[in-house]
């Protein structure tokens, strides 16, 4: 019998989706024993100053088996249309793993928080992903890898069941804890590529040391942990992988750093009273997502560009989504430099200086937040060009698009609105502003119990 070619169409992606299925049951079932894990050292030690973008992605590239992205990154456009493509061509799939019985309006929290069985299913949240940093997989082809110990005693030879050792591995692994903890860090904990690091159902801080440093790597997830007071630290010696470690100069006490790295996810967490920022992005890195995450008392909450004159950070696209900018906020929610940043779905309850600021022509696509002016009558703007004169911002491409404007609170938009800047700009559909006290209610880090829905 002929089989017309519509039909074989659904026959081959009947199967593709099997297969994706069974590829899910097989990461579903993963499971990491700890005594099998390795005590890493022994190597070299390496004084190592800080590399050029195009060396150290090299390096990273080449120990994770990533595509090579070091000739991309000399292109910002190339990078900014490569981005697209892959979410583009990522949807339908995602959209396949949706629940359908969950209708809070937050498409992170719909498509896996009704599930009960959440513990069960942890890797489900890899494929739950929005924005610009929607295809990070983190740990999700892993195995799981449960950290025992709070402690950190050696950053160079950390020991086995710590979170140390747990991140610097190179292979994938999803990360949980076995127990409440908090976790005090002696030095950075520079993260390997492919890692999710999931608090949930147990109640994990990092604070009073040292914070996350996500540097020259790919893919990694950061889900449901408390990160507050972190300290500068640095001067010492930290291992970044098993088979290196070198010499770290002082860092700036960010509870996030991510540098020159893409495919990012920082959803979830409480973040707090850092040295620095709660979470910067600089160096090339782009394809980022910063969601559902509750910020509170902090002067510099975000920084999204290295400096005016570093170019490459044109390629920077970052989505800050369904997050409650909270009380004890005075700036930089975010802080722009060069790229694209949707700013979609955000609640912001307080400032006292501004909410978004900018420099270097960032494209600004701000949508369906609510924005609560302070009664300072002198800080009801929420826009601030810094250190730039008008006749060179007018030209920037800042707009604000059904965004819910309180207590006197106001956006003053700039630009000719050039379609394609703002597609650039755009990486998801945004909900009604109407819907932000409900999509935003669960910011932060959730309460997640075992056989109970999140």
């Amino acid at each position: 019998m002929a089989v017309s070619g519509a039909a074989r169409w659904l026959v081959l992606t009947a199967l593709a989706v099997l297969v994706l299925l069974a590829g899910g049951l097989g990461w579903i079932g993963g499971g990491h024993n700890l005594s099998e894990s390795r005590i890493v050292g022994g190597d070299e030690a390496s004084l190592i100053p800080r590399k050029s973008l195009k060396e150290a992605l090299a390096m990273a590239n080449a120990t994770s088996g990533i595509q090579d992205v070091v000739g991309a990154v000399d292109d910002p456009e190339l990078v900014v249309s490569e981005v697209h493509m892959s979410i583009n061509n990522s949807t339908t799939r995602r959209s396949l793993n949706y629940l359908s019985n969950c209708g809070t309006g937050n498409p992170i929290d719909d498509c896996w928080r009704c599930d009960p069985n959440w513990h069960k299913n942890r890797k489900r949240l890899a494929d739950c992903g929005i924005g610009f940093g929607r295809n990070a997989i983190g740990g999700r082809d892993g195995h799981f890898y449960v950290v025992t110990d709070s402690g950190d005693d050696n950053p160079v030879n950390p020991k086995p069941g710590t979170l140390r050792h747990a991140v610097i591995q190179d292979e994938p692994l999803w990360i949980v804890f076995k127990r409440d903890m908090v976790i005090t860090l002696k030095q950075e904990l520079i993260m390997n590529s492919f890692k999710t690091i999931d608090g949930r159902g147990v109640n994990v801080h990092i604070a009073n040391g040292a914070c996350l440093t996500i540097q020259f790597i790919t893919n990694v997830i950061i889900h449901g942990l408390h990160i507050h007071d972190c300290k500068p630290t640095g001067n010492a010696m930290v291992r970044s992988s098993p088979n290196h470690y070198g010499w770290r100069t002082m860092a700036d006490g960010d509870a996030v750093s991510i540098f020159g790295s893409s495919h990012i996810w920082i959803d979830h967490n409480s973040l707090s009273k850092c040295a620095d920022g709660l979470v910067d992005a600089i160096m090339g890195s782009t394809a980022i997502t910063i969601s559902n995450n509750y910020f509170t008392h902090h002067n510099e909450v975000m920084l999204l560009g290295h400096s005016d004159s570093y170019v490459r950070d044109k390629a920077m696209q970052v989505t800050i989504a369904f997050n409650h900018f909270g009380e004890g906020l005075i700036q930089r929610m975010p802080r722009c430099r060069h790229g694209y940043f949707h700013v979609v779905n955000n609640d912001y309850t307080h400032w006292e200086m501004y909410a978004i600021g900018g420099s270097a022509n960032p494209t600004i696509n701000s949508q369906g937040n609510r924005y609560l002016a302070p009664t300072n009558p002198f800080a009801k703007e929420v826009t601030k060009r810094v250190e730039t004169a008008t006749s060179k911002w007018k030209g920037w491409n800042w707009r604000s698009e059904g965004d819910l404007l309180l207590n006197g609170a106001y956006f003053t938009p700039s630009g000719a609105g050039a379609s394609a800047s703002y597609s650039r700009a755009s990486s998801l559909g945004a909900k009604s502003s109407s819907m932000v006290g409900a999509i935003t209610s669960g910011a932060g880090v959730l309460s997640c119990r075992r056989g109970s829905t999140c």
